[in-house]
């Protein structure tokens, strides 16, 4: 924003120098030139009209009138020839007076410029040329030597010539002077486009900087409810599954402890106590956000074909796994995905299906990885609930979600009395080489 001030600064210099600039040169131009061309004639005239009094009774009342109709016209700020009407009365008038002035001395041919720059300036149209031609016809009288000339028919031809001559020059140069005052018009229009733009741009950058804080305060906010998703995702995951599993195995310690049974009792309270390790394990790594502890040591295959033995024996159930295709390593992610799906639905099936029989199926494709999970159980209705009868339905949308973040497919089938078929489809993308250690 500094550098978009700092140029609208430099472009209204720019345009603020050009203008003055080209004030000075119409005050010069207009304003000045016929007292300059006054001067010269008045400072001279004395050298050819050294015993001709009677010149100064013409000329010093003719100057005098020209002074005054310039200093009407153009001595004002701005000039009243600027007018439509006032314009072509002033140049009529300052040619009518040059013309006598001209013949009582042909030094005062130095009002030309004068001449020149208020007919291109103040008339309209084509009649500035006729201005010019005029103002023309009066200086060349001047370059033959005036009154002072003897007349002929050469010299009217002579005179004709430089009328033509003088008219195409000042033709040129005035041309020149209106075009190059026409390009300052436009570049001063371009400068304020300029500046307009250079605000316009200011005022956008201005909102983008506000919308730009506001997208940053909307996406903290989605950080923090996407890492909250996380963590009840994982929580659900491990430490709730893990502590189901030890209160289930707690309760069948307590059972066989009444049936007086102490090596069940053994075995259940040390299966407690291997799954409370391994919650606390988990909960660690899903606060620094790392995949399963198996999957960091093994692949995905052996990662969950040891969780579901670990779960068969804790839920007494049988269950059959198989790996078809070729197994690749894939992106950390969709490991993860696929092995909480897995584990989520086996905790479903242990908790809700009554089944007596699971069967696993992971399946590796040319460009998808599906894994199928089978039960025998009660079954339900997926239209009706949004998980299994007596569940809170937090297990199924946390799969589903798992799987939408790596863009992953979701299916569920399930029938009353016929059992629940799981399938989640992930793209299979490889992973880059694992790190060792």
């Amino acid at each position: 924003m500094g550098v978009t001030t700092a140029t609208r600064r430099s472009s209204r210099f720019d345009g603020d120098r050009i203008a003055s600039v080209e004030n000075r040169m119409d005050a010069v131009l207009v304003r000045w030139t016929p007292y300059v061309g006054l001067a010269i004639g008045l400072g001279t005239t004395p050298l050819i009209a050294r015993d001709e009094a009677w010149v100064w009774y013409g000329v010093l009342p003719l100057s005098a009138v020209l002074a005054g109709w310039a200093w009407w016209f153009v001595g004002s700020t701005p000039p009243r020839a600027q007018g439509r009407r006032a314009g072509p009365v002033y140049v009529t008038g300052l040619l009518a007076l040059m013309a006598p002035l001209v013949w009582f001395s042909p030094l005062f041919g130095f009002l030309a410029i004068a001449a020149y720059s208020a007919a291109f300036g103040f008339l309209p149209g084509r009649w500035r040329y006729v201005g010019l031609l005029v103002a023309s016809a009066i200086v060349s009288y001047t370059y033959l030597g005036g009154r002072f000339a003897e007349f002929s028919p050469l010299l009217l031809v002579g005179w004709a010539i430089l009328v033509v001559v003088n008219t195409f020059v000042a033709g040129i140069f005035t041309w020149y002077g209106g075009f190059t005052a026409e390009l300052s018009r436009a570049r001063r229009a371009i400068i304020e486009e300029l500046d307009d733009a250079n605000a316009r741009l200011s005022a956008a950058l201005e909102e983008n900087a506000a919308l730009h804080a506001q997208l940053l305060v909307a996406a903290r906010e989605a950080g923090v409810r996407e890492e909250r998703a996380r963590m009840a995702r994982e929580i659900h995951d491990t430490i709730a599954q893990s502590l189901t599993g030890i209160v289930a195995q707690l309760e069948a310690a307590d059972v066989a402890d009444r049936a007086n049974d102490a090596q069940l009792r053994r075995h259940h309270i040390d299966t407690a106590r291997a799954l409370a390790r391994e919650s606390l394990t988990e909960a660690r790594r899903s606060v620094a956000a790392l995949a399963p502890s198996r999957l960091a040591e093994a692949r995905l295959p052996e990662a969950i074909a040891e969780m579901a033995k670990r779960w068969a024996e804790t839920s007494g159930i049988a269950l059959h796994m198989e790996t078809t295709g070729e197994p690749v390593p894939l992106l950390a992610d969709l490991e993860v995905a696929l092995f909480r799906v897995a584990q989520e639905a086996l905790t479903n099936v242990g908790k809700h299906a009554g089944a007596t029989r699971v069967g696993l199926t992971l399946s590796y494709m040319d460009d998808v990885v599906v894994l199928d999970v089978r039960d025998d159980g009660r079954g339900f209705d997926p239209a009706a609930h949004r998980g299994p009868a007596g569940g809170s339905g937090f297990g199924l949308a946390a799969m589903e979600q798992r799987l939408l973040r790596v863009s992953g497919r979701w299916e569920i089938e399930s029938e009353p009395g016929e059992g629940t078929a799981v399938s989640a489809a992930v793209p299979a993308i490889p992973a880059q080489e694992r790190d060792e250690g």
